[in-house]
């Protein structure tokens, strides 16, 4: 006889660790499914399917609601929600494939598309302006990153510096960037 999530719910309360066991199981499929479509692999999908579990049983006092399955859900996404804001790139962007040379990474585009020609064309003037405010040499390395497509050898070459520096002054510019263009950003995004 199935049992119904109040009742295991209660019973694991009252110490019965089978009740746990039984919940556990009941989900398993749907919720692992859930987060394995979510995340990068089985790796991650364990992590965030275990963490879940853990997160639901320290918070299970208070579980009030009337669907557990969808109490799951949020614990998951949230988690999994989190885990992306954490997650920084980790490949270089003068990386290439070893046996072609190709890049492994590289920049879209900067012709405007069909969803950022429906934003007002002041964007390409603002997006200009900021880049004016660039200390010279972080704006020098801005540029010839993405409008020449020249590699940080080759940027650290023409500046007569170490390519650290031209790393370095880089990842200064897009920090400054950032906040200057949040706002085209979040347009874009949503048009797009």
């Amino acid at each position: 006889m199935e049992r119904d999530d109040h009742q295991l719910i209660d019973q694991y309360r009252g110490g019965d660790v089978d009740a746990l066991s039984e919940l556990v199981e009941k989900y398993r499929r749907p919720l692992f499914g859930f987060i394995l479509n979510m995340t990068e692999g089985h790796g991650d999908a364990d992590e965030v399917f275990q963490e879940t579990w853990f997160r639901a049983i320290r918070k299970l006092d208070s579980y009030r609601q009337k669907n557990f399955m969808g109490w799951l859900m949020r614990i998951a996404r949230n988690l999994i929600i989190d885990r992306h804001r954490r997650k920084r790139p980790s490949v270089s962007l003068d990386a290439t494939q070893a046996e072609t040379g190709l890049p492994l990474m590289e920049l879209a585009d900067t012709a405007a598309g069909p969803g950022a020609q429906a934003i007002s064309g002041d964007a390409v003037g603002t997006v200009a302006r900021a880049v004016a405010t660039l200390p010279l040499e972080q704006k020098e390395v801005f540029l010839m990153r993405l409008q020449a497509g020249l590699g940080f050898k080759a940027i650290a070459k023409a500046q007569g510096v170490s390519i650290n520096t031209a790393l370095a002054r880089m990842q200064y510019a897009l920090a400054k960037l950032r906040p200057l263009l949040q706002d085209e950003y979040n347009a874009m995004r949503d048009v797009i």
